[in-house]
This record gives C-alpha cells, sequence and structure tokens, in this order.
C-alpha cells in the first residue's frame, strides 16, 4: 500500500491516554512513516483525562511531556482552526474542535479510540476517515519494503523506553494483548516473520547503548 509522505494523523486525546498507546504512537512516528498533528486544546484534554485517572500525578510533570512532544514533533500544532468549529456536526458537539484542526492542517486521518464520535457521515466530505489506533498501527506496517522494519524498530524502541516497569519481552506482549489496548497490533508482533524483525531491532538497540 503506497501512500504520499505527506500522509498527516491528527491524535484524538483519546489516544494520547492510555500512556502506552500514547508513546507507542510516537514512538512510530519518529521513523517519520507519517506526520503527527494535534493542538494545544486536544494537549489540554489528555492531561485533564490523565490527571483525573491519577490524581497522585503533578501536573507540571505532564506539562513537561506536553513540551517534549511539541519539541519532537515541531510542525505538530495546529492553528487557526477555531473559526471553522461552529459549522461542523459531530454527535458530541465537544469533539468538533477534533475535526476543525484535522481539516485545517489537512489530515487525512483522525486516530481514536472513540470511532463512533466520528462517523463516515461527517468526516468523509472532508475527504477524512477515523480510525482505532490498533488498525492504524497495523497499516504502518504494509506500506512500503521497509516499513514494517521500520514499525519494529519503533516497538522496540518504546519496549526499551519504559525504564521505570522494566517488562520483560513476554510482559509487553501480554500488556499489548489486551483488548483493551492492541490485541490486533499484538497479533501481528507475534507471527514469525515481523518477531524475526523486532528481534533483530532489540539486539541492534540494545547492542548501540
Amino acid at each position: 500500500m503506497e501512500r504520499p509522505t505527506s500522509y498527516t494523523a491528527l491524535l484524538d486525546s483519546s489516544v494520547l491516554f492510555p500512556a502506552f498507546i500514547s508513546s507507542l504512537l510516537l514512538w512510530i512516528a519518529s521513523t517519520r512513516l507519517f506526520r503527527v498533528k494535534w493542538t494545544e486544546q486536544i494537549h489540554t484534554e489528555w492531561i485533564e483525562r490523565r490527571l483525573a485517572r491519577y490524581p497522585d500525578l503533578s501536573r507540571a510533570q505532564l506539562e513537561r511531556r506536553r513540551q517534549r512532544m511539541d519539541a519532537e514533533f515541531r510542525d505538530s500544532l495546529v492553528l487557526g482552526y477555531e473559526g471553522l468549529i461552529e459549522s461542523l456536526t459531530l454527535p458530541d458537539p465537544n469533539d468538533r474542535h477534533v475535526l476543525a484542526a484535522a481539516i485545517t492542517c489537512r489530515a487525512n486521518v483522525i486516530v481514536t479510540a472513540n470511532l463512533r464520535d466520528f462517523p463516515e457521515s461527517s468526516l468523509s466530505q472532508y475527504s477524512i476517515f477515523s480510525q482505532h489506533p490498533d488498525d492504524f498501527i497495523l497499516d504502518q506496517m504494509d506500506l512500503h519494503s521497509d516499513s514494517a522494519r521500520l514499525l519494529a524498530t519503533a516497538i522496540a524502541q518504546h519496549k526499551l523506553s519504559l525504564t521505570d516497569s522494566r517488562p520483560t519481552w513476554t510482559k509487553y506482549l501480554e500488556f499489548m494483548a489486551r483488548e483493551t489496548v492492541l490485541p490486533k497490533s499484538h497479533q501481528a508482533a507475534t507471527g514469525k516473520e515481523f518477531k524475526t524483525l523486532i528481534s533483530a531491532a532489540l539486539q541492534q538497540l540494545q547492542a548501540g547503548k
């Protein structure tokens, strides 16, 4: 499956929290398989969601993460979309800012865990579609001859970045397999050919430390 290098994905707050999915998507974005986008309002939403779930977390810590995200992906922040919000229609009016930002940055896809909030009937006229992060990650595997290797490297980098929990590869895959996490991506990651790519990436990354 070929697509332009300008392929753009707007990440909804529902995939910027929880942390496992968010950090994996960002590692994949760092391979430049797609251009990643979000807004200040989306940042605010995922930060508030995370604080509500984990009230002992420091807001300053999450703000630093926001700043690192913007610094790592320098063209990620969408501006000037607010004027479109009132003209849009979605099942939940509070989600209109997400679609407005996607239109403004000419996103191809809105990556969201809440697909019913972004139905095809509302998005198709803007040549945008919505996709669950599990399906979105799977799509990266078959883009071109090198995309599977890049995705495998991103997964390996993500696993090694979890320095607090330090999961074994088995525990990492068990967590990914959960129905509320990334079960389809887990199935692909345990396939023979892709598993070999991940193993090679892990060895190379660990050797380079």
